[in-house]
C-alpha cells in the first residue's frame, strides 16, 4: 500500500471525487474555519465505503470543565493562542451530520500538561461513507 501526501486546504482539496479510500483528521476540525465544509469536501473524495479515521477534541462531559471551554471561545483568547482552536466543537456530531458512519468511537481524556486541560477530552475512531 503506498501513502501520498498533497498540500491543500480542508475545504478544497485538490483531488478529485471518491479519489481516496481513506483520510485522517487529527486535530484539524477544532481549528478549520467551518468544519461542515471540510468535513463535505472529505465526503467528496473518498470513495463510497471509504473511511475516515479521526483524533479530534470536543466538549466535556463535565459541567466546570465546559464552561471553562465555553468561556474560552466566547473571549476568543484561546484561538488566537492556539492556532484557530475552539476547545467546545462537536466534531463527533459534525462527522455525522456530514454522511458518516461511525464505526468505532472510543472516548477518553488526554492531559499531558495543565495546558492541555480545555482540550482534554478527546476522541478517537472510524468512520464510513455509505
Amino acid at each position: 500500500m503506498s501513502v501520498r501526501v498533497l498540500a491543500g486546504l480542508a475545504d478544497a482539496l485538490p483531488l478529485g471525487e471518491a479519489w481516496a479510500d481513506a483520510a485522517v483528521c487529527a486535530g484539524v476540525l477544532c481549528s478549520v474555519e467551518d468544519p461542515a465544509a471540510a468535513l463535505r469536501e472529505l465526503a467528496r473524495v473518498i470513495r463510497p465505503g471509504g473511511e475516515l479515521r479521526f483524533y479530534e477534541h470536543v466538549p466535556s462531559s463535565r459541567p466546570r470543565a465546559a464552561a471553562l471551554q465555553r468561556g474560552l471561545d466566547a473571549t476568543g483568547i484561546w484561538r488566537r493562542a492556539m492556532g484557530g482552536c475552539h476547545t467546545a466543537r462537536r466534531t463527533d456530531a459534525a462527522i455525522v451530520a456530514a454522511g458518516f458512519r461511525v464505526e468505532r468511537l472510543e472516548r477518553f481524556s488526554f492531559r499531558p500538561t495543565l495546558l492541555d486541560t480545555p482540550v482534554a477530552p478527546k476522541i478517537l475512531g472510524s468512520a464510513r461513507l455509505p
